[in-house]
């Protein structure tokens, strides 16, 4: 026997269709149906519910069920979306939010944001709060330290068991077979700043790249590969690495120091994770009466605020119209939209200023 709501709605639907409340275009209130069908008010809702979903009737808040106009399209669903970042309002954030919000709006779907410090435990917290939400139909996440193993994959696999479908931003995690990703051409990136360095006659390239996000893996990879590819210089002390706690001191603990003083002296250009870290090296040394580019080079990834803000400019690789946070959005629509989908990446191009 079907459930009661299910009754109910197939009462409505057959009097809709039929043309009963034409004039009216409304249906009776949620207590004339409980009368109408001696049922309680949960489940004239469930039936009301169904009914929406369906396309049949828009409810409005303060003014009943209205019967939709069938001969135009149905309204988009409207969706609950997570959107998960290690940061919201530090560096290129605000702009891949504003992106990602814009996507979601003309998709009538409502972000929720969330954002972990590029902390596991962070994350784990946030991950709990997504399961435990009654509503949610899809998220976005830039996942959490993803050059490390990562000890939240299973709140990740229960949140894809229940067929809630994710797509990562800059980085991923490999593990997770049934998620789609965004990301740079990291490995591009690397590639494509050491062969300009090398044009513009550089042989000597130093870098500083993060150690505990896969983005800086890849950077790493692009740049190393290509200086054996080019024959050109490649030692262990060249590389600075550094990790989300280490970023603030980065130039001002003993290792960073070294690297300022003595390891750049002996290179003539450096290639550096992100703007922001590429902006405190300069900064770094000015201080130290390091001429830029004539004594050192620095060029850099995003083409960020920092690259402009900083004097003098630095060069650096951008990516133009293409938006992580909104082609990520994007992806995740034409998932709802029952699409076949295949992760995507953000090429890059660079733009050049007077730091080279």
């Amino acid at each position: 026997m079907a459930p009661k709501y299910q009754m109910v709605a197939d009462s409505l639907r057959a009097d809709i269709l039929d043309g009963v409340y034409q004039k009216r275009m409304l249906l009776p209130t949620e207590q004339l149906l409980c009368q109408q069908f001696q049922v309680s008010r949960q489940t004239v809702r469930q039936a009301l519910s169904l009914l929406a979903s369906e396309g049949l009737i828009e409810r409005r808040q303060g003014s009943g069920s209205h019967i939709r106009d069938l001969s135009k399209p149905p309204p988009l669903p409207r969706r609950s979306i997570a959107v998960v970042t290690t940061y919201i309002s530090d560096y290129i954030f605000p702009s891949i939010l504003r992106e990602v919000e814009n996507v979601l709006s003309e998709h009538n779907s409502a972000p929720l944001l969330f954002a972990t410090q590029n902390q596991v435990s962070n994350e784990r917290k946030v991950l709990n709060t997504l399961l435990d939400l009654p509503s949610l139909d899809g998220v976005l996440v830039e996942g959490t330290k993803t050059g490390l193993p990562n000890p939240n994959l299973d709140l990740y696999r229960r949140l894809i068991d229940r067929g809630i479908p994710l797509v990562f931003m800059n980085g991923n995690y490999t593990e997770l077979t049934g998620s789609l990703s965004v990301l740079d051409d990291n490995y591009g990136g690397g590639e494509m700043l050491v062969h300009y360095l090398h044009q513009r006659g550089h042989k000597r390239i130093a870098g500083i790249f993060k150690n505990d996000d896969i983005q800086g893996h890849q950077r790493y990879a692009g740049y190393a590969d290509t200086l054996r590819t080019l024959g050109l210089p490649f030692e262990d002390r060249q590389v600075l690495w550094y990790s989300t706690e280490e970023k603030e001191s980065l130039f001002s603990d003993r290792v960073g120091v070294r690297f300022l003083e003595q390891t750049l002296a002996g290179y003539t250009a450096v290639i550096c994770y992100n703007d922001e870290i590429a902006s405190r090296l300069v900064s770094q040394l000015v201080k130290r009466d390091v001429v830029i580019p004539g004594d050192l080079a620095v060029v850099s990834f995003d083409n960020s605020q920092y690259s402009e803000m900083t004097t003098p400019r630095i060069t650096s690789l951008s990516h133009g119209t293409h938006n992580v946070g909104r082609m990520a959005a994007e992806l995740l629509m034409r998932v709802f939209q029952g699409e076949s989908c295949q992760s995507e990446t953000a090429p890059w191009t660079l733009v050049q200023k007077e730091s080279s």
